[in-house]
């Protein structure tokens, strides 16, 4: 006779303890995918590698790198991703939020480094999303992720106007405001054939998607733009713009290929055997604003993605996948990935089906790089910085940023501008450093104003409890923690020095969390209290804060404390302890004795 296996065997906190990862895929294929849904994938993930070629190959020039790198990201990262994370529609790739951060990492330690950082970064996000913290982001005000936005939107507009224009700056320094003095010396080199191609394809750019939305406006701008250049530099004397191909060229077995090579990269370590402890304590800082800033760009883009879908994504299993996808790109020469909003919407408004229309994408650029290498090495300069002028735009949030000056507190407005300032001034990994500080300080601020204390006397409009003779009431609303307990037990302090003896009931039954500051102030009130001769009587705790007084042993410290479960115990309490009192003040010296009635 077969033995029936038990139903308790499931060990679900080992389950819970594993990587989400998959949850996505495994969701779609759990619930049937068809030949229809295949067909509309393989359609989607066409027109989204077509829109990402461009793009991929724009935004690793902005960064400093070869073109091929951002192809590399869209093709490794953007597989990967898209089958172990947690959302059905997310496209993943390099994107322009990353420009500023990336790009000083890329002058300062070259490649390698670059490459690094980005691996760090993918470590690092493994660890958020194991550690179950991708619903954190969520608390990120809205100020600072449109200061970052913004400011992001302003520097790579401004990286553009050397492209625009064909000015001959030579390699770019470091700092903004250093930038905008080399654009502004290299103003005479100016050429007019240059800004034609760039206002041209912005042209298409902006025209293409007024007359159809079918075909993808990337592809016919960036494709015309191509063919008119190539017919002018044989057609008008004289006439030439910087390419691909004339910018970039690859050494393969001694020959020098111009553009992109047609081959895929070897994995590799992208430190090889430089790698040192110093080497990564000088990346940390950056890896932590590129795993910090793609998991907000990633997480952002998915909840965009569920409001267009009406599906549900798994934050955690999306920020371990973009991990590993952050681990696997820099191994392929990659840079670093994140989930990109203006891919997956069109990925979405173009019918995919799962997490299977990515893959095409990826798949989509592979076959590019193969294939179409020879093609793309002629591919403007000025028609890419005119692409990522768009980009900067649509990514700039200015309705957002004008919003919050017009109507936001002015905390708001100062968290705002800091982040913007910090993000063009400076760079990223200060930016982000100093605008999670002061989100969490202003957290902390309206948290403390939020709680409300005060001694509450009965004769007051709205006050309808009755108080016994010698008895008084302060009533704290709200979370005690650290920085709201010293104003929430001041009046309590001051009230002390104007009487002495009775009773004192705080009434802690709208207080739903106290943390270790909170509890210090409160003994520290209730120490001053017995000390003039007061009885306390603490009316209501709600469950937390009761587990902390009873760790914290309160009864045993302080022999004058009483707890009463709601406000009408402790008045009765109170009424005893006070009625008690008085009869022992009548009593004769000699038979006097401190009443400790209901003593828990």
């Amino acid at each position: 006779m077969t033995k029936s296996p038990s139903p308790i065997n499931i060990q679900r906190p080992a389950a819970s303890a594993a990587l989400p990862i998959a949850t996505a895929l495994r969701g779609v294929l759990a619930k049937g995918y068809g030949r229809a849904d295949l067909r509309a994938d393989l359609l989607a993930g066409l027109v989204v590698g077509i829109v990402a070629l461009p793009l991929s190959m724009a935004l690793a020039i902005a960064v400093g790198a070869a073109p091929q790198h951002g192809l590399y990201t869209a093709m490794v990262a953007g597989a990967s991703v898209a089958l172990l994370g947690g959302c059905r529609f997310q496209v993943t790739g390099p994107t322009a939020a990353f420009v500023v951060i990336l790009a000083p990492v890329l002058n300062q330690h070259g490649l390698s480094g670059l490459l690094t950082a980005g691996l760090l970064a993918g470590l690092m996000l493994i660890g958020l999303g194991a550690a179950r913290l991708g619903t954190l982001i969520q608390f990120i005000p809205h100020p600072v992720t449109t200061g970052f936005t913004t400011g992001i939107a302003i520097v790579i507009a401004t990286l553009q106007i050397k492209d625009v224009f064909g000015l001959a700056t030579g390699p770019m320094p470091d700092h903004y405001t250093d930038k905008l003095a080399a654009l502004w010396q290299a103003r005479h080199s100016a050429r007019w054939s240059e800004l034609l191609v760039a206002m041209g394809t912005l042209g298409l750019l902006l025209g293409v998607p007024r007359l159809t939305k079918r075909i993808p406006a990337p592809l016919v701008a960036i494709g015309l733009s191509s063919v008119l250049v190539a017919l002018l530099a044989r057609l008008v004397p004289g006439f030439s713009v910087d390419t691909i191909g004339t910018r970039f060229h690859t050494v393969i077995d001694g020959v020098s290929v111009p553009g992109i090579p047609a081959i895929l990269p070897t994995p590799a370590w992208p430190f090889g055997s430089q790698l040192s402890l110093g080497l990564v304590r000088e990346l940390l800082p950056a890896a932590f604003a590129i795993a910090l800033l793609g998991a907000i760009e990633s997480l952002l883009s998915a909840v965009i993605a569920d409001g267009m879908t009406g599906t549900k994504h798994d934050p955690n299993a999306e920020l371990v996948a973009l991990g590993i996808g952050n681990i696997l790109a820099p191994i392929f020469g990659g840079i670093a990935a994140t989930g990109a909003l203006a891919r997956t919407a069109t990925n979405i408004r173009t019918g995919a089906r799962s997490p299977l229309a990515a893959v095409t994408h990826a798949g989509v650029i592979l076959l590019s790089i193969l294939l179409l290498s020879p093609l793309v090495a002629h591919v403007p300069m000025a028609a890419l910085a005119g692409l990522l002028l768009i980009v900067a735009w649509n990514m700039s949030e200015l309705h957002g940023f004008i919003g919050v000056l017009r109507v936001a507190p002015k905390s708001d407005v100062f968290v705002l501008l800091t982040c913007f300032g910090l993000t063009v001034i400076f760079d990223m990994v200060i930016a982000v450093s100093v605008g999670f500080v002061l989100a969490a300080i202003l957290f902390m601020r309206r948290m403390a104003e939020l709680t409300k204390a005060r001694l509450v006397v009965p004769s007051e409009e709205g006050v309808d409890v009755v108080l016994p003779p010698r008895v008084q009431l302060y009533e704290i609303n709200g979370p005690l923690f650290f920085g709201a307990a010293q104003n929430a037990v001041a009046a309590l302090h001051a009230s002390q020095h104007e009487r002495r003896g009775g009773v004192m009931i705080l009434h802690l039954g709208r207080v739903p969390v106290i943390d270790s500051t909170g509890l210090v102030a409160l003994e520290n009130a209730i120490a001053t209290l017995t000390r003039h001769k007061q009885e306390v009587v603490l009316a209501g705790p709600l469950p937390k804060p009761r587990k902390v007084f009873e760790k914290a042993r309160l009864g045993e410290k302080y022999p004058r404390l009483r707890v009463a479960d709601d406000l009408a115990a402790a008045v009765r309490i109170a009424g005893e302890l006070s009625a008690a009192f008085d009869e022992v003040k009548s009593r004769p010296s000699s038979l006097a004795s401190t009443p400790n009635p209901q003593r828990p």
